[in-house]
């Protein structure tokens, strides 16, 4: 996740290591999004690197099918989602939100209207965020909440439907997110709640990536 690393507090930190490596220390950065002030940032310590990258429209995944549902205004989110669970619980799902505020509070919105969840984000120990990777990963959790936090690096083979409570604050937030879904070759579905002030933001993402996202059917639980 080499774009976080550098974009996120620690290009200080990445930096000072640098200083102390050996002069032939191989160099790798590994990012399915790499924007271009990362990459010019990286000319500062490396020397003429090869350079392996993907057009972006051949990043959205292959095998991840994927719709918006237009919910107007931010109040009506919750009762989408509540229609949706049973749909959710067929496989596994992860919700992603924007804040770890919003996470923690359609978790136990969710829980107070007897719907089974589990929530993750940055403000939790290391402690408790592992064992609800271990829940999630052996399947006796099935619904995960979630910040961009878990839209990185994680593999969940039994993932197969994510849905973005919240559009991303970034394009490159969402490919991340919904290649949580579909690993290895698996089919996907992600889902995008979509007020009425988010439509520019999705017709952006859908010209930047050359994508096409579709309002969704209602046999969707037919293709997870």
């Amino acid at each position: 996740e080499a774009d976080e690393m550098l974009n996120k507090g620690f290009k200080e930190q990445i930096y000072d290591i640098y200083r102390y490596l050996p002069p032939s220390t191989q160099v790798v950065l590994v990012s399915a999004t790499l924007p271009v002030e990362v990459l010019d940032m990286t000319r500062k310590f490396m020397t003429d690197p090869v350079r392996i990258l993907v057009k972006r429209d051949e990043l959205t995944l292959e095998g991840i099918k994927q719709f918006f549902v237009a919910v107007e205004k931010e109040e009506w989110k919750f009762d989408t989602l509540c229609d949706l669970y049973d749909t959710l619980t067929i496989t596994q799902a992860v919700i992603f939100c924007n804040t770890k505020e919003k996470v923690d509070w359609l978790a136990n919105k969710m829980r107070e209207n007897n719907f089974t969840v589990a929530a993750m984000h940055g403000d939790m120990n290391q402690k408790d965020r592992d064992a609800v990777m271990e829940e999630f990963r052996s399947g006796s959790s099935r619904v995960l909440i979630a910040t961009d936090l878990w839209g990185r690096g994680i593999d969940v083979q039994q993932v197969s439907l994510v849905i973005c409570y919240d559009l991303p604050t970034n394009r490159e937030l969402y490919i991340h997110r919904i290649g949580r879904s579909g690993r290895f070759g698996r089919k996907g579905v992600a889902i995008n709640f979509v007020r009425t002030e988010d439509v520019a933001t999705l017709r952006d993402i859908e010209q930047f990536y050359s994508t096409q996202i579709d309002e969704m059917p209602l046999n969707v639980s037919d293709l997870i």
